[in-house]
């Protein structure tokens, strides 16, 4: 599970002024009395959407779609309010690592327009999930998500069904699909290929070590500010927060996109722990129009914001040479 939250320092807002002045691979902190601002998944309106989902004949409920965790997460409080009978014990995988957690059983839940049954979900408390529940990819595989940041929309409909015309401003670029996640391959900075997976529950964008590596080396002097990482089971994860200064995916180039860098088990998992490897989470894919994610056909469209740029400190636009690729 990828989901997570963002344990920020105080002077984190001021990172791009600070990444001009003479700095080391990581710089510890001023003051180690410093003051944390805890940003709890779903707490940021901008980035969190959420998709109606019935459980059974109850509902609907809001529940967070996460495309980089493999499991559906239900809220212990829902769980106990339906009386969805227990399912023991699993160890649950996160961005912090492992813990065991109580699963239940769910009989049934009815997405818009499609039916999963039979799913065994670890039970995590509200708080921890922001939301009443959380759809993995067990409950995907067969489904297009279609993130719509223009007006604050996701919704869920069946891979099968006839997507819309594409649009001029519209790149896409094909996966390989590695333990059900999508991974996009035709990605890079600068000239060393990066493995790229479209992370919806992340809020912010973590690189592993090997990328944290490529990107000092192509900028010496690169500010790494530490930071702390929270995942939805309250583990934590210590990373370094910076900025990647051009990313390549397909025909999309990504400037200024800010970055954590751990040594995340999610990277381990899926093979890439020695590979740089980005997960892009909401902070990344807001920059964009639409971002539609087809689990089935393995593909992934990028809807290009007019005139490249929908944040004052990031930039998106097209490869310079205007071919999309994928």
């Amino acid at each position: 599970m990828s989901a997570l939250s963002l344990l920020r320092p105080a002077w984190l807002a001021g990172l791009c002024l600070a990444a001009s002045a003479p700095a080391q691979d990581v710089v510890p902190l001023a003051d180690e009395a410093a003051a944390y601002d805890v940003i709890l998944l779903g707490s940021d309106r901008t980035m969190r959407m959420t998709v109606p989902v019935s459980v059974g004949s109850s509902g609907p409920y809001a529940f967070v779609v996460d495309t980089g965790a493999e499991r559906t997460v239900i809220s212990r409080e829902l769980a106990g309010e339906l009386g969805l009978d227990p399912a023991g014990s699993i160890t649950m995988h996160s961005m912090s690592g492992t813990a065991p957690v109580d699963t239940v059983m769910i009989p049934r839940l009815i997405l818009s327009k499609g039916t999963v049954r039979d799913i065994r979900a670890p039970s995590i408390g509200r708080v921890s999930l922001g939301a009443a529940g959380m759809l993995g990819i067990d409950s995907l595989q067969k489904q297009r998500i279609l993130l719509d940041f223009l007006n604050g929309t996701m919704t869920i409909t069946p891979s099968k069904e006839r997507e819309q015309r594409r649009d001029n401003d519209e790149i896409i670029v094909t996966a390989q699909s590695r333990f059900g996640q999508l991974v996009l391959v035709d990605a890079s900075v600068g000239k060393d290929k990066i493995h790229v997976i479209i992370d919806t529950g992340a809020q912010v964008s973590v690189g592993n070590e090997a990328l944290r590596r490529r990107v000092a080396g192509r900028k010496a002097g690169k500010l790494f500010q530490p930071i702390d990482l929270m995942s939805v089971t309250g583990g934590k994860i210590s990373a370094v927060y910076s900025t990647i200064p051009n990313i390549r995916i397909g025909g999309v180039n990504m400037t200024d996109l800010p970055v954590a860098f751990a040594d995340a088990p999610p990277f381990k998992k899926l093979g890439l722990e020695h590979k740089p490897a980005l997960l892009l989470g909401m902070d990344g894919l807001k920059l964009f129009d639409r971002v539609s994610v087809d689990f089935a056909k393995r593909r992934v469209r990028f809807l290009m914001p007019e005139g490249g740029n929908r944040d004052n400190d990031m930039l998106v636009s097209t490869d310079p040479a205007g071919i999309p690729r994928g």
